[in-house]
Order: structure tokens, then sequence, then C-alpha cells
């Protein structure tokens, strides 16, 4: 399994998880990053007229959360250099878990999500060379091991328990 095939299947297990991170992605940046920024500007703006930054900053950032798409609309309108900074850091560390995200989803084997029990380890019907279709012992879906077969009709299963 070469390494698209790894990223295209992380991808497909992960694909609605992606889109509710983004979805929610955009919601904080509206909901957080404007008025945080907005109260950053505004307790800069105290500290350079002698308040408390810290103060004014507290203060600002309650009142502007109530707020957020004037603080937008403020942040376009006075604060642009400084909200896309910030948006900019924001967007970077969103990356940034949404691409660990991918990276413990990629399947760290070619069998990963292969039912256990099936007929994937065959083409084009070879297992029927030894296996049954129709009667026996039941293998898989539509394998069976057959009883009137001579020789060793033995049966092995392999598999991990699970215990919760």
């Amino acid at each position: 399994m070469g390494f698209g095939e790894k990223l295209r299947a992380a991808f497909r297990k992960i694909k609605t998880k992606l889109i509710v991170y983004f979805v929610i992605m955009i919601v904080v940046a509206i909901m957080g990053v404007a008025p945080f920024n907005v109260s950053v500007q505004e307790g800069q703006m105290a500290a350079e007229a002698g308040e408390d930054f810290w103060a004014v900053f507290f203060t600002q950032i309650f009142h502007n959360i109530q707020k957020p798409l004037s603080c937008l609309g403020e942040c376009f309108s006075t604060y642009f250099t400084a909200f896309m900074n910030t948006l900019k850091w924001y967007l970077l560390m969103c990356a940034f878990f949404a691409l660990i995200g991918l990276i413990k989803a990629v399947p760290k084997h070619e069998f990963q999500d292969i039912e256990n029990g099936s007929s994937d380890w065959s083409e084009n019907g070879e297992q029927y060379a030894v296996l049954s279709r129709k009667k026996g012992i039941i293998l898989a879906e539509k394998n069976y091991l057959p009883v009137d077969k001579r020789g060793n009709v033995n049966v092995l299963v392999v598999r991990r328990f699970w215990c919760w």
C-alpha cells in the first residue's frame, strides 16, 4: 500500500470529522478571534494612554464576545492588518491539529479495516479449489470448508480476543 493510497484511506476515514472541524473552526474564528483581536487592540491603545493593559483587555473581551459580528466588522474596517495576522496564526494552529488528526487516521498496514474472515485474500474464485460455495463448515460468507473431501478438514481459527 503506497503513501498516496494510505492518504486517500485516511481522508475517507475522517472526511465527515474534517468537515465538522472546519465548520467549527470558522465559527470560532468569527466568535472568538475577532473579539479577541479587538480586545487586544483596545488594550494596547489603553496601555499607550497610561492605563493597565490587562484590566482593559479583560473588561473588553467579555463585552466583545457578546457582539462578535460587530467585532468582525470592526476588524475589517479598523484593525484589518492585526486581524489578518491573528487569523493567520489561528489558521496555522488549526491546520496543525488537522494534520495530526490525518496522521493518526492513516492506516498502519494494508490489511487494516478488512473484514476478519473474508475472502479478500483470493481473486477470481481461486479459493473454491479448496473451499465450497454451498455447504460444509462455515468459514465466511459464501465460503465453506467441505466435510466430504478427502484429507485434512481441520479448522484453525486465528483471531484477536477483544474483551470490552
